[in-house]
């Protein structure tokens, strides 16, 4: 607060300016003396929190969908859903769609086809028709499901994998003469 000014008689005024305090706030800004110091920044999401995105009961959306990390669907979607992220649809929601994603959670209807990069969970109260292909499937008692699924270790190249691994009939064993 008080400050000794060498070199100066004690009849002088000191200028209107404040001096710069020389101790650094907590954000690394020098701060005036007398000033209040401002308040941190709030820290941002470290990366690796993905942050959730929400479509709650009231929206409705015809189109592609695009969206990275995580989305809940509670709403209506007609047309595509595309992601590398999580995909989970509400007890509410009610899809009309082809979806690509990494992963989906399903409470509520679908009706499209399903394609996921690594896993789909139908829960108790899910409704899916259409095809689902993924490297896991779980259903839960009470989950319907109309259509076919493919599971297995990549759903990319799924076609073309059950072409080149599909068995080759066996040939007849030759017969045996026993003279």
């Amino acid at each position: 607060m008080f400050q000794k000014v060498i070199g100066k008689n004690s009849g002088e005024s000191l200028p209107n300016n404040p001096p710069i305090n020389p101790a650094p706030a907590p954000n690394n800004q020098p701060v005036m003396a007398g000033a209040v110091p401002a308040p941190a920044p709030a820290p941002s999401r470290p990366p690796s929190a993905a942050s959730r995105n929400v479509l709650s009961t009231d929206v409705e959306v015809k189109g592609m969908l695009k969206f990275t990390n995580d989305l809940i669907v509670d709403g209506r979607i007609e047309g595509e859903i595309q992601s590398d992220g999580n995909l989970t649809i509400g007890e509410n929601a009610r899809i009309k769609a082809e979806i690509r994603t990494a992963t989906v959670i399903v409470h509520g209807k679908v009706h499209g086809n399903i394609t996921a990069s690594d896993r789909v969970d139908l829960k108790a109260g899910a409704e899916i028709v259409g095809d689902i292909k993924a490297k896991i499937l779980t259903m839960e008692a009470g989950a319907v499901f109309v259509g076919k699924s493919t599971v297995g270790a990549s759903t990319q190249s799924a076609p073309s994998a059950t072409a080149a691994t599909a068995p080759t009939p066996a040939a007849a064993p030759a017969p045996v003469n026993r003279a």
